[in-house]
């Protein structure tokens, strides 16, 4: 389950882009905190301290505890807005929890022994199509990660959400069909012998073709000798 952590917030009495480029020039991000049945709350986080949680793992699947001016709210954060050059963080939202509340949030993908897959030992890929799943989850056990075993799968075999063991109370937000996850790929050294032997048959035709070029020339060469 991901930790509790307490990210220290103020509040933001204005709202509308005015107000929020006047905080970034204080050295803030401005955010708000919504849901819950209850008014969205603007408010803006010191700009070391959120990069400072950005950088250091999930942060969108890590629960926090907002401190505005010592009111304390359960939240995950949902969404940042980045500038798109230099990728400063430029707004974040961030969605109350209340008690028994569930989330959507992607739980990054871990796979599990390698070799006792008869198709990795064969020299196949392991083909990884979602490196995490978005699940429904509840809020107070967030997984960290979803474990996938390859004991047993060969080339050709695929992993499909209907064959995973997924952590207690977690489920799917894709219900329509039984995606694939991960496959297991014939090997690509394959491809690149057979390239390779390509390659060289057309070099070897070449050389014969140049051959035989040289020999007809050679004749033609002796004919007219002959004639004079």
């Amino acid at each position: 389950m991901s930790d509790m952590r307490e990210l220290p917030a103020l509040p933001r009495d204005r709202s509308g882009k005015g107000a929020a480029r006047s905080a970034r020039r204080e050295g803030y991000v401005p955010g708000v905190i919504y849901g819950g049945k209850k008014a969205p709350e603007n408010i803006k986080i010191e700009h070391r301290l959120l990069k400072k949680e950005m950088t250091s793992g999930a942060f969108m699947n890590t629960l926090y505890m907002v401190n505005v001016d010592g009111t304390k709210t359960r939240v995950i954060p949902k969404d940042v807005q980045f500038h798109p050059v230099t990728d400063v963080p430029l707004h974040v939202d961030l969605l109350r929890l209340s008690k028994g509340a569930r989330t959507d949030v992607e739980i990054p993908v871990r796979f599990l022994n390698e070799e006792a897959s008869p198709g990795i030992k064969r020299g196949g890929v392991l083909n990884i199509v979602r490196h995490a799943i978005e699940m429904s989850v509840p809020a107070d056990t967030i997984p960290d990660h979803i474990d996938i075993d390859l004991t047993g799968l060969d080339i050709g075999d695929g992993v499909h959400i209907s064959s995973v063991k997924l952590p207690e109370g977690a489920t799917p937000t894709i219900t329509d069909r039984d995606f694939t996850i991960a496959t297991i790929a014939a090997p690509t050294v394959v491809t690149e012998v057979e390239e390779g032997e390509e390659a060289e048959a057309a070099e070897a035709e070449g050389e014969e073709a140049a051959a035989e070029g040289e020999a007809e020339a050679g004749e033609g060469e002796a004919k007219e000798g002959g004639e004079d």
